[in-house]
């Protein structure tokens, strides 16, 4: 499934293999089939669609960036392909993709064991086994190193105290990655989520990701054997490396939000008739559509050339700020901006744009704030850490 010829202005196709081409086109039809026919409905009535959970599994997209263990052992530019395409149905629902796989999956591959390598990831890369990965605490955003929750020791055990929140899936997880100050610095945990003293309550009157889950989470006198421990993650270096694979991840889907935005108002264009001629007809229109995709074929080629960088080994962490930071601006103008071409009718779930644009104000926060990935890019610029 080639992109559309209106949107793929700079041949963009001919920088693709076969192979990844071939990827493309299977998460594109799995989105057509699973995720446009009732996502309307998922995000009205705030439901996050469970059952599709399995069937991304089967698609071999749930940790698809890693090898061994049942993970599909994709390249980094497949992988940003396909949550493209994902994030082309919805926001949430790439959200559940890259929570599962860029950040929980990720911390058990990268920091775990072999032992709790070979208990979770199979299930997890299959859809059978759910996973969250907590860090945001009420009070420590922006700032982690502010971590309030405390891990202590007791003979062999390790008991855990304190707050989460916007913990994506945690309430569905069967385990979640908790990160706690310890004697010994920060540290990941792999916390069951049915263990006594867990407690996970779903956000609700959201207004963006509504077909999504992030919770709050309280940890009461957690008690864990001493085995829980992810034994390699050591510091918020750890969690950090967890949280740029999801930044990366951003970076190409926050893209195809923007697609599918600008291909709606294009077809709507085209049919939509006032004074005697199609919108499309009218200057204006067309400057808004011309606008919308220069942003996104550059967007996407800044997302190749950097899914490339990631394959060679060669990806630096403020690459990875620059383009979650532009990429993400960028589509929330293009789905606020492909809104009004729709007019009055815009504002109703009939259409993708303002959906897209209410989810995205959540991909702009979340994984770094413009904010935070600016002061990355300024400390990389002039040398000079304007955190401190």
């Amino acid at each position: 499934m080639p992109i559309p010829d209106s949107a793929d202005l700079i041949n963009l196709d001919s920088l693709l293999s076969p192979a990844e081409k071939e990827l493309r086109a299977a998460v594109a039809t799995f989105v057509d089939a699973e995720i446009r026919p009732g996502i309307a409905d998922w995000f009205d009535q705030a439901i996050f669609p469970v059952e599709l959970v399995k069937k991304l599994g089967n698609l071999g997209v749930l940790g698809m960036h890693l090898t061994g263990y049942g993970c599909a052992g994709r390249s980094a530019v497949e992988y940003g392909l396909a949550v493209l395409e994902l994030e082309a149905g919805d926001s949430g629902i790439r959200t559940f993709v890259s929570v599962q796989g860029s950040l929980a999956m990720t911390a058990i591959h990268r920091h775990g064991s072999e032992e709790q390598k070979e208990r979770w990831l199979p299930g997890m890369a299959a859809g059978d086994l759910i996973g969250s990965f907590a860090l945001t605490e009420p009070t420590a955003g922006s700032d982690p190193a502010q971590l309030a929750t405390f891990a202590r020791r007791d003979g062999d055990d390790w008991v855990l105290t304190g707050s989460k929140r916007w913990i994506g899936l945690a309430s569905i997880a069967d385990v979640a990655i908790v990160w706690a100050q310890t004697d010994d610095g920060v540290r990941g945990f792999l916390v069951p989520t049915d263990t006594a003293g867990f407690t996970a309550t779903p956000i609700t009157q959201k207004l963006s990701m509504r077909a999504s889950i992030q919770c709050d989470i309280e940890l009461h006198d957690v008690r864990l054997p001493a085995d829980a421990i992810l034994p390699n993650g050591k510091g918020l270096r750890a969690a950090f490396e967890c949280l740029n694979e999801a930044r990366y991840g951003i970076l190409w889907g926050s893209m195809g939000a923007a697609r599918d935005s600008y291909l709606a108002a294009l077809d709507y264009a085209k049919t939509r008739m006032q004074f005697g001629q199609p919108i499309a007809s009218f200057q204006l229109t067309q400057k808004k559509l011309v606008d919308m995709a220069l942003e996104i074929n550059k967007g996407t080629l800044l997302a190749l050339h950097l899914g490339r960088l990631k394959d060679a080994g060669a990806l630096q962490p403020h690459q990875i700020s620059l383009g979650k930071l532009n990429n993400v601006r960028e589509a929330i103008a293009i789905c606020r901006e492909a809104r009004t071409i729709f007019g009055g009718n815009g504002i109703t779930l009939d259409h993708s744009p303002m959906r897209h644009a209410s989810n995205l104000e959540s991909v702009r926060t979340y994984e770094g704030t413009d904010e935070v990935h600016t002061l990355i890019l300024g400390n990389h610029i002039t040398g000079i850490s304007a955190f401190d």
